[in-house]
């Protein structure tokens, strides 16, 4: 389905600005729609004049009024004139009723900046059903009468909030929502009406009584406020700061071991203050989960920074072993051995830094590439280069990964050139989509006569065939490439439930 962009891009000469708005409405309007126990539909005008739907959106507080989807669909019949005449008179036209759906419409016209400078770029109609309609309950009360003055904000220019940064909008998954509390204050910050569920919460904080009358700000000072501590806290000041400034401000409420989520949205009219609105989310137990995952993540990359100096410590007790040795293959052999552990310890110590089980390969290559490259020196003289990106990799890739690299870059150094001699190795990563390809490129003597890869009895070949076919799950290609030799290594990385063979 076509996005709102997309739509609006294709049939209207909406710019950039206009668009911005129009997203930031859409990104806001579910607490406009839970408040009015309506469908929320954006229109917006064509080239051609008709008036197209770009954005539905429907309650969570109540039964829809449209089965299907109206993004695409165009205007017609009466609601054609009521959305005319909002936008041309840029007010609110209200209780229109079209055909026998009987469906109530309320057109209401979308300004962006303020009636002095602003202009009306889109109209939004609230729909809802009136055979549906009852006598409401205080709580539905207030619910419909604060939708109705953020409609009259959103016709007033006043909603969404201009001039709120991308970073301050509410974050979509635990922003509180009307059904998990809402607050209602007015122009003082006292409170004027409390739902059910904002009650239950502020008991958890240890309120008592009736919040009912008493000013938020102070109550929530009261709670949080640690002795000999003048700062304000941070839930009693972002009330302050909304009452004041008229922006919306979000602040957790922690007291009694347990946290409580606050947005604060001012209310206005005609430029002039009406309130606040406070949605209340309980989040105790949310970051009751969150504090135990930080504490995992924690355990695991100390973990992992012990067992990177456990691989040092190994592999400083394999080179003092070395040194005592009289047999250069022997002496040869631990020194590989080392190799391979500090290949790993390299891994480890990437983990014990990284903030889940993955890691930017790039690191972990390049120190590879420099380990492997003092072999070369100082009797050789070898470069060893890295071209491409790897990107981040799961933990367990990148550590038989290390190793696979550490082998060949190896092998290429130490056989490509042997006696002194001189040349490059280059490794090049080229990584697209879910699948990754290195190549280790070595321009010394070639492979042997009659080389073959399935009856090679080098050791570190095989290690590699094991950790590509087997750990990887990928493909191993050895091949001359010019004067010298390619070892090319092809692995996937989505899961295997994905079609893939990686992790």
């Amino acid at each position: 389905m076509s996005t709102l962009g997309d739509l609006a891009r294709s049939r209207t000469d909406l710019g950039p600005d206009d668009l911005d708005w129009l997203h930031r409405l859409v990104a806001e309007w579910q607490l406009v729609a839970d408040l009015s126990f309506a469908d929320l539909v954006l229109r917006v005008r064509t080239r051609d004049g008709s008036w197209l739907a770009v954005a539905h959106m429907r309650p969570t507080t109540g039964p829809t009024v449209h089965a299907d989807d109206l993004v695409g669909s165009e205007a017609a019949g009466a609601d054609v004139a009521r959305v005319e005449r909002a936008w041309a008179t840029g007010s609110i036209v209200r209780d229109g009723e079209r055909g026998r759906s009987q469906v109530r419409m309320e057109a209401v016209p979308v300004r962006r900046g303020g009636r002095g400078d602003g202009h009306v770029v889109a109209v939004l109609t609230r729909e809802t059903d009136p055979a549906a309609s009852r006598v409401p309950s205080q709580l539905e009360l207030t619910y419909l009468t604060t939708a109705g003055e953020l409609l009259q904000m959103v016709a007033e220019g006043g909603f969404p909030f201009p001039g709120s940064p991308d970073d301050s909008r509410p974050d979509p998954e635990h922003a509180p929502r009307v059904g998990d509390g809402l607050l209602r204050l007015d122009r003082t910050g006292h409170v004027v009406y409390a739902s059910p569920n904002a009650l239950s919460a502020f008991r958890r904080l240890g309120v008592t009584g009736d919040l009912l009358g008493v000013h938020l700000g102070a109550t929530i000072a009261a709670l949080t406020a640690a002795p000999g501590v003048l700062d304000e806290p941070r839930g009693s000041a972002a009330l302050a700061a909304a009452l004041r400034f008229r922006e919306p401000r979000e602040s957790e409420v922690e007291a009694q071991g347990a946290t409580v989520l606050l947005r604060a949205l001012p209310l206005t009219t005609a430029g002039e203050p009406r309130g606040v609105l406070v949605l209340v989310r309980d989040v105790t137990e949310l970051r009751r989960r969150e504090r135990q995952i930080l504490g995992k993540d924690a355990t695991i990359r100390e973990i992992h920074h012990r067992v990177k100096n456990n691989l040092q410590t190994v592999a400083a007790l394999l080179r003092l072993q070395a040194r005592r040795l009289d047999s250069p293959e022997a002496r040869a052999a631990l020194e590989e051995s080392v190799r391979r552990v500090a290949s790993i310890a390299v891994v480890h110590e990437r983990l014990s830094q990284a903030v889940d089980e993955s890691v930017p390969f790039d690191g972990v290559a390049d120190q590879v590439l420099a380990m492997c490259a003092e072999v070369a020196a100082p009797e050789r003289a070898v470069t060893v280069r890295r071209t491409g990106s790897p990107g981040r990799l799961p933990a367990d890739v990148a550590t038989a990964l290390a190793m696979v690299l550490t082998e060949l870059v190896q092998n290429a150094v130490e056989h490509g050139f042997p006696d002194g001699a001189q040349g490059g190795v280059e490794v090049a990563f080229d990584r697209t989509g879910d699948a990754l390809a290195v190549s280790v490129v070595d321009d010394g003597r070639g492979l042997p006569p009659g080389f073959s890869l399935d009856r090679s009895t080098r050791l570190g070949l095989q290690i590699v065939r094991t950790l590509v076919e087997g750990e990887l799950r990928g493909v191993l290609q050895v091949e001359p490439a010019g004067s010298g030799t390619r070892a090319r290594v092809t692995l996937p990385l989505s899961p295997p439930g994905d079609g893939g063979a990686g992790r």
